[in-house]
């Protein structure tokens, strides 16, 4: 994931390194297709909090750096797969430019990913996942654009925030007689990948500006190679070896999910975030990554077999409306 970068220059299928035109119908289609990258993004991005839960963890299961090497190894396959296959054709990084992918990809993907899994094991999917969804609010404060007056994304935020404390509330029954030592130690795991999230947004925001002329398929690329270069350096010094993993009865479903996270949750939503963050301010595309909360409770409650409570439909209600508020106060 990474956080919307206005500056840039936009990645367009149609005209590559012409700059988006504000005010015309080309400018508000970019937004347009900004958006709904963004929320592509955040419905694979969903998937990652209700995957762990799918499989058998923990003592005579696999653990969370299995989980964790799997996706990001698939991840890595695929990216240095298509950066062959564009041999001479796609830009290939600097020696600079590699260390700030592998710099980044511990703190956006094998660090963060990692902490969440763990928190996901400890403290369930829900309270996780509306503590991550606390990012807009972080990334709304930190990226504002110059022009935008508070008094314009004050409702976004008051709706967003409004819809996590009625979340939280009406989980708060279900979660109290789980509030013991593991469950507390997954929040203080989920406030930590935060943190790690909302660094890596900010230096990758820094680090994009810096660079205009990488597009969102080349960086991805370059993500995805030293995020799997991490991925197998974390397995070979902790994971479970391979006939292990091998012997177990549904090592086809983990193999599944670590394809689909792989390839979805990770190579493809990294893309779409890139194109969305190439044509959105960085308030507003914060404010789409509530939409990856949305899409991870929706799973969470499909797992379950459970529709959400009227509080729940409520709640995700103003989410939806602070996501179209935000969007509204960015036209």
């Amino acid at each position: 994931m990474g956080p919307a970068v206005p500056w840039l220059q936009p990645m367009s299928a149609v005209a590559p390194d012409a700059p988006a035109a504000s005010g015309t119908s080309a400018g508000a289609n970019g937004m347009l297709a900004g958006i709904l990258a963004g929320l592509g993004a955040g419905a694979l991005w969903g998937l990652v909090f209700v995957s762990p839960r799918m499989l058998a963890t923990g003592e005579g299961g696999y653990s969370s750096v299995d989980l964790t090497a799997g996706r990001f190894a698939v991840y890595g396959l695929v990216a240095a797969v298509l950066m062959l296959a564009g041999l001479g054709r796609r830009r290939w990084p600097t020696l600079r430019q590699a260390g700030a992918a592998l710099a980044m990809s511990l703190l956006g993907f094998t660090g963060y990913y990692l902490l969440l899994v763990l928190a996901v094991r400890d403290a369930g999917t829900e309270l996780p996942s509306l503590i991550i969804g606390t990012i807009p609010l972080w990334l709304m404060l930190l990226g504002k654009p110059q022009g935008l007056r508070w008094r314009a994304l004050l409702p976004g935020l008051v709706l967003t925030l409004a819809g996590l404390l009625i979340m939280m509330d009406s989980m708060h029954g279900a979660q109290g007689s789980a509030a013991g030592q593991n469950f507390w130690r997954g929040i203080g795991l989920v406030l930590l990948s935060l943190v790690s999230w909302t660094v890596f947004a900010m230096l990758n925001s820094a680090w994009l500006k810096r660079h205009p002329e990488v597009n969102a398929t080349d960086w991805a690329n370059w993500l995805g190679v030293a995020t799997g270069l991490g991925a197998l350096v974390m397995w070979l010094a902790a994971g479970t070896p391979v006939q292990a993993l091998a012997a177990r009865g549904d090592w086809a479903r983990f193999a599944g999910l670590c394809l689909l996270a792989g390839v979805g949750s990770t190579w493809l939503a990294t893309i779409l975030w890139n194109l969305a963050s190439q044509r959105l301010s960085a308030s507003l595309c914060g404010q789409l990554i509530v939409s990856e909360t949305l899409f991870a409770l929706l799973y969470s409650f499909a797992w379950d077999g459970q529709w959400p409570t009227p509080a729940q439909f409520i709640a995700c209600a103003l989410f939806t409306l602070g996501i179209v508020a935000s969007i509204r106060a960015h036209r």
